[in-house]
């Protein structure tokens, strides 16, 4: 974060595209804001500034800067709104005398980046919905040695190997406003590669493109399915019960686990008040639920063909992803960091709507168990796997 005097030299440049002063907290403004500032249509390379709590002529407007505006501040990050999910920091500052709040938000690797399906930028001092040449500019600054495996082209498939109608029919239009659709009439791969599963240069899909809309992913990323047993005892000794491999692209996979996990859920009958009995699960749906979401989102597929495996015994259900913690996140912070091994895969579960908010699933998971009276979850990370526990309820 800039010094004081730094930042009074950004609020007084009026004419700046690396700042933006708001007097209160607009939500909407701030957001589009922010938006703008991660595309870094310019070039800048380095962060953009806003305001809040400052006039337009930049002096402070005496905005009380409290715990709440800046926590609502920091929620635009993992709120979904705007995908993929900025890198922003958020700190109150005193400037002038007065506290104001600072939101710096560094430019993205993986433009563009949308609020609410569309483009935004930074035109002179002033925000903007890019052009379709500008978000074509934006796309073509990726950088393909800093990309991550999932923004990467799939060697040996072709566009012939995505199937076109959920993306068009159902994804596109969740994602991208219905105005800038109309409008833009490009071709499939266009459209596709706006949203980084395909890649024009190449010509071909992005590993993203593959396990997303593919017609079948496995050829092309072995480890790409779900594995799920249910044995009969404590072991992996003891007989199998059922045995499912979830495979298919990811909305598939993911249509399929919200069949099949409610099925393993077992409840009793207990006697309640008076007459009236209530239902005890083993396991509660939501936990279960957000767990295995979880370790789909951040499994790696690059370098393991391992699959995301899901043990079901019958004192503990065990779910194990290949890949240990990425970035930022270490056993210590997982609960409050997140970083993202598949940003693509990551905002495409937002978009098919398994993902309500980023950052948050663990805390539902312990939450649910808490409440249905089941022990804490177990973590073991390892470099090479994470493994959740959860333990039946007593």
């Amino acid at each position: 974060m800039p010094t004081a005097e730094q930042l009074e030299r950004l609020l007084s440049d009026l004419e700046s595209d690396q700042v933006e002063r708001k007097e209160s907290l607009d939500k909407e403004k701030i957001r589009q804001a922010i938006c703008a500032f991660a595309n870094d249509l310019p070039g800048h390379g380095s962060e953009g500034f806003v305001f809040v709590g400052v006039t337009d002529s930049g002096d402070p407007a005496g905005l009380p800067i409290t715990e709440r505006l800046l926590i609502t501040l920091a929620d635009m990050r993992s709120d979904g709104n705007i995908l993929p999910i900025p890198s922003l920091t958020v700190q109150k500052a005193t400037v002038k005398g007065v506290d104001i709040a600072v939101v710096q938000v560094h430019p993205s690797d993986t433009p563009p980046v949308r609020f609410k399906g569309q483009v935004w930028i930074r035109v002179g001092p002033r925000r903007a919905i890019a052009t379709i040449e500008e978000e074509r500019r934006l796309s073509e600054r990726r950088i393909a040695g800093t990309r991550t495996f999932d923004f990467r082209p799939c060697p040996g498939a072709t566009i012939d190997d995505l199937v076109a109608e959920p993306f068009r029919g159902e994804y596109l239009p969740r994602i991208v406003a219905a105005d800038v659709i109309a409008e833009n009439r490009r071709s499939l791969e266009e459209q596709l590669a706006s949203l980084r599963f395909y890649d024009i240069r190449g010509g071909s899909p992005t590993h993203a493109g593959l396990l997303v809309f593919g017609r079948d992913p496995l050829p092309f990323v072995p480890g790409a399915y779900i594995q799920f047993v249910r044995f009969d005892g404590t072991t992996l000794a003891d007989p199998v019960q059922d045995s499912k491999e979830i495979a298919g692209n990811l909305a598939t996979q993911l249509s399929r686990l919200d069949d099949l996990l409610p099925l393993q859920i077992h409840s009793a009958r207990v006697a309640s008040s008076g007459l009236r009995h209530k239902e005890e699960p083993d396991y509660p749906l939501v936990a279960m639920r957000e767990l295995v979401l979880n370790a789909v989102m951040h499994r790696t597929y690059e370098g393991a063909n391992s699959p995301v495996r899901i043990n079901w015994f019958t004192d503990r259900v065990e779910i194990l992803n290949p890949g240990g913690l990425y970035g930022q996140v270490t056993a210590d912070t997982y609960e409050r960091i997140c970083d993202y091994r598949n940003p693509v895969i990551a905002e495409a579960m937002k978009v098919l709507g398994y993902v309500d908010r980023f950052g948050t699933g663990i805390a539902r998971a312990k939450a649910a168990l808490q409440r249905n009276g089941n022990p804490p979850v177990e973590f073991v990370f390892e470099p090479a796997y994470v493994l959740a526990t959860v333990r039946r309820r007593p």
